[in-house]
């Protein structure tokens, strides 16, 4: 995913001088494309991301489109202060960009675990919150939020991301993606976002094997949320299962739970996320989703046993 952003944004910028990237001293092996192709829209502000803002910021109001890159949490929770009062406050057109959100960077321990950016990033007022699931959706978010005049978080993953879709209709910020549509004797519907999207394609499959018919939906902006697809999907199933690499609290699922709280709906809902803890083990993504329940095999034991 995060080879196709700067593909993309490669592409885009060639053909607009006003967009900046701007790198908190990281992604070097990636980036490198990028400074060799246009060095003149390209500045490491170095491991400094407070600094990384407000200079993203005062490029922003001269009329740049700056892209902010590095890892996770040190381009979001380390300078909170700057995105709420100089970002989202002016609604200055700087896209924060987060690789290797969740348990993507496993082994380096709970300082690289990012699992609350999502909550801290969508309660800010002017922001536009994206996590696309694949590749392919990565794409699509990176020129929408360039074209979007506004702030913007970008979640992406590390690398090694499976691609889900061939091609997509048009979309626009806000709509979420059906993998597989919900019909009249539709049970389950399964929304994701981000890079966990293999996880809930995998136990998508193996539901509907089951003889449990199961929709799957892959919601790559987080806010503005699809109240409409939520709805209708709401108004056909039994049970929704929303998945994210994230807290439960304050994340995907909290967005969809307001959704269907104001509203009368025939399904229930079960947020699956890390429960309200840190994540003070290290290991692999594929280990730490396994011990925090939001893998695959742990999608299809919930709803087993709910239905």
């Amino acid at each position: 995913m995060r080879d196709t952003f700067v593909k993309t944004l490669i592409d885009l910028a060639k053909s607009d001088s006003n967009i900046e990237l701007i790198t908190g001293d990281m992604g070097f092996g990636v980036l490198k494309p990028f400074w060799e192709a246009l060095p003149n829209q390209f500045t490491n502000a170095g491991i400094a991301e407070q600094n990384m803002t407000g200079i993203a910021v005062g490029m922003a109001l001269e009329g740049k489109t700056v892209f902010n890159y590095s890892i996770c949490n040190f381009p979001t929770l380390r300078c909170l202060e700057q995105i709420r009062n100089d970002c989202t406050y002016h609604n200055a057109n700087v896209k924060i960009v987060s690789v290797g959100g969740g348990f993507e960077y496993g082994p380096l321990g709970m300082s690289h675990h990012t699992t609350e950016d999502i909550a801290v990033m969508r309660s800010l007022p002017n922001m536009i919150v994206c996590a696309p699931g694949d590749p392919t959706e990565t794409k699509l978010i990176t020129e929408l939020i360039t074209n979007h005049k506004g702030t913007c978080y970008l979640r992406l993953g590390r690398g090694n991301n499976k691609t889900f879709h061939n091609n997509l209709p048009k979309l626009k910020l806000g709509e979420a993606i059906p993998l597989i549509e919900v019909s009249d004797n539709t049970k389950v519907a399964v929304f994701s976002t981000g890079a966990i999207l293999d996880e809930a394609f995998d136990a998508t499959e193996d539901l509907n094997n089951k003889g449990i018919k199961t929709a799957l939906y892959s919601f790559p902006t987080v806010k503005p949320i699809d109240k409409k697809t939520i709805l209708h999907v709401a108004s056909k199933v039994d049970l929704i299962v929303s998945l994210e690499e994230h807290n439960v609290i304050g994340g995907f699922g909290s967005s969809v739970a307001e959704v269907l709280a104001e509203n009368r709906n025939k399904a229930c809902l079960k947020i699956m996320g890390i429960r309200d803890t840190y994540t003070n083990v290290c290991g692999s993504q594929k280990y730490l989703r396994h011990l925090f329940g939001i893998d695959a095999e742990s999608i299809v034991k919930e709803v087993v046993g709910r239905i």
